[in-house]
């Protein structure tokens, strides 16, 4: 329970996962039926830019700042929120609560999960007026079987570890095959720091092992192996959405042009039948 999220937000890993959400949610939110969406390591929901975390790390200058104020055509409704959030120039940045929160509509239901107990009392401050939030300070991993399935037949799981036990990656990947076990119909996305190789590659196994549905992969990596150690990030997200996968390929292809060292890449690959 050592990770505090306010030393890293906005930064590389940041940016092309809350737009990659946007899109999610965006797509979610097609049709008139509420969804339901759960975060299993939801973090305080909206991050101060100039606090002491923030500003001693300076992560947000290689990545949000660098496309705030340019129009992001691959993910508009990120784009927009950051605009909206920031009017005078960029200050705060929105964690994934904060997206669900303005991304869903009145009917949709957010159910938001952290352990940390000072981030958890935040977490139910600032929601506490919103009655289609609940916070739950709890184990993530705990409350995808206890939260599951919810009465709404459409929805999304975003599974968000901060990697900081050695046995994370399968901690993850059964975490998604519970998911899917539970409620079959929802999404579930996973996601994953790319530091090497093997995270990533152990969540491709798992996903072709258990046969996931329509398990799509999806990777941005802002730096080269030799640049830094955390290169990009990476998300699985099962029952992907028809042309999701266009759409992810189409942020990775922008956000190459505005982040990174020069050798900004991305891919996006199927790994099980649509």
């Amino acid at each position: 329970m050592n990770y505090r999220h306010a030393f890293h937000a906005g930064n590389h890993l940041d940016v092309f996962k809350h737009a990659a959400l946007s899109l999610l949610l965006a797509r979610l939110t097609e049709k008139a039926q509420p969804v339901a969406y759960l975060e299993t390591h939801a973090g305080v929901g909206l991050y101060d830019l100039g606090s002491e975390p923030a500003q001693r790390t300076g992560e947000a200058q290689d990545g949000v700042a660098r496309i705030f104020g340019r129009p992001l055509a691959a993910a508009p409704a990120y784009g927009r929120l950051l605009e909206e959030l920031n009017p005078d120039g960029l200050r705060l940045y929105p964690g994934s609560p904060e997206i669900a929160r303005r991304l869903t509509r009145p009917a949709d239901r957010v159910m938001l999960c952290e352990l940390h107990p000072e981030d958890a009392a935040e977490l139910k401050a600032r929601y506490r007026t919103d009655r289609r939030i609940g916070v739950h300070a709890r184990d993530g991993y705990e409350a995808v079987r206890a939260l599951l399935p919810p009465a709404e037949r459409r929805g999304l799981v975003l599974i968000d570890p901060p990697f900081e036990s050695p046995d994370e990656a399968r901690r993850l990947a059964n975490a998604v095959a519970q998911a899917l076990g539970k409620w079959p119909t929802g999404v579930v996305a996973a996601w994953y720091p790319v530091k090497d190789d093997d995270i990533g590659r152990n969540l491709v196994s798992a996903a072709r092992r258990g046969c996931f549905p329509k398990a799509l992969q999806a990777e941005f990596l802002a730096y080269r192996a030799d640049e830094a150690l955390l290169r990009g990030g990476g998300l699985l997200i099962c029952n992907a959405p028809w042309r999701l996968d266009r759409q992810l390929a189409a942020l990775c292809a922008e956000l190459s042009a505005l982040l990174g060292a020069g050798h900004a890449a991305g891919r996006v690959d199927w790994l099980t039948p649509q």
